[in-house]
């Protein structure tokens, strides 16, 4: 007989894989219940695929893992069409992107050509193969990890590309125990990474997370949020119409993670920065004065008008 599991356990299984990591675990799941992308920024070995695998495990999601490099080419992505000798006729090869979580490791690596195969699949959950139009799974999701832009060999993402991504997050290094606690478990990890406690029912989740109430006052303290990152003096690039949406969608699983039917602005405020600081353009190149500009928006735009 098949079990079902709660959102909380699997966080709580997760948290066995990354210690210390709570919050950034709930927003990686939140991003995941809200329907949208998640780009996870950081050096390598701290655990950005780990974490990506364990999602795609508990939520119990077909996942494929695609190596980003500097030769990979659109069609080992997307797929294309091959001849069939035994059938004299070309045929279509599914690429890996026909599954219901990708994770498009080191996605930075590859050029831009390449990374742009991904558009169409992250904004319409559809493909193009020689002129004819594929769906994808209504779960399809991308979990791509990132490594700094200032490492060997890597392509700065496009804002068009960016702005797919729901959420960006870094893991950042464990604190000193949880580092000590990781070294100690290192022989049980493997077990741990293939946890069999349940099956998730995502999609239920994602329709409670849909019917999550967000008042017409909160969506107008959203919508001044979003204009005020188009008309700040420090900021060249503000937040899209998409990028507003899934600020939103956000912000509705976010409460869900948090027992509520209803959205507060306590939710807007904090899942702000993992969605909108990866899309927000400085005027001076610099992270820290992006960072500044938009803690400045939080703080001075009124949640009541």
């Amino acid at each position: 007989m098949e079990t079902h599991v709660s959102p909380s356990s699997v966080i709580h299984e997760l948290e066995a894989l990354l210690l210390g990591k709570q919050r950034e675990i709930r927003l990686s799941l939140a991003c995941i219940l809200s329907g949208g992308h998640l780009l996870l920024e950081d050096v390598p070995g701290v655990g950005k695929t780990t974490l990506a695998q364990g999602l795609a495990n508990q939520l119990r999601l077909e996942c494929k893992r695609v190596q980003f490099t500097s030769d990979l080419l659109p069609s080992e992505i997307v797929g294309g069409s091959i001849f069939d000798p035994s059938t004299n006729e070309f045929r279509v090869h599914r690429g890996p992107i026909f599954t219901q979580l990708v994770i498009a490791d080191e996605i930075n690596r590859a050029t831009p050509r390449t990374q742009s195969a991904l558009l169409e699949a992250m904004s319409a959950r559809s493909v193009s193969i020689e002129g004819h139009t594929y769906s994808l799974d209504p779960n399809f999701t991308v979990i791509a990890t990132q490594n700094p832009s200032y490492q060997t060999g890597t392509y700065p993402l496009p804002e068009s590309q960016l702005d797919r991504f729901t959420m960006s997050l870094s893991l950042g290094y464990p604190d000193p125990n949880h580092e000590r606690q990781l070294y100690a478990s290192a022989r049980n990890a493997e077990a741990q990474k293939e946890s069999q406690q349940g099956l998730a029912d995502l999609p239920d989740w994602k329709g409670h997370v849909e019917n999550i109430h967000c008042s017409p006052e909160l969506i107008a303290y959203l919508q001044r949020l979003v204009e005020a990152t188009r008309t700040a003096e420090d900021i060249s690039l503000g937040l899209s119409p998409r990028a507003g949406l899934q600020w939103l969608a956000a912000a509705r699983a976010w409460a869900f993670l948090h027992d509520r039917d209803h959205v507060l602005p306590d939710d807007i405020q904090e899942i702000a920065m993992p969605v909108i600081k990866h899309r927000c353009i400085a005027r001076h190149q610099s992270d820290q004065s992006a960072t500044k500009a938009l803690d400045e928006i939080m703080r001075n735009t009124s949640v009541y008008s």
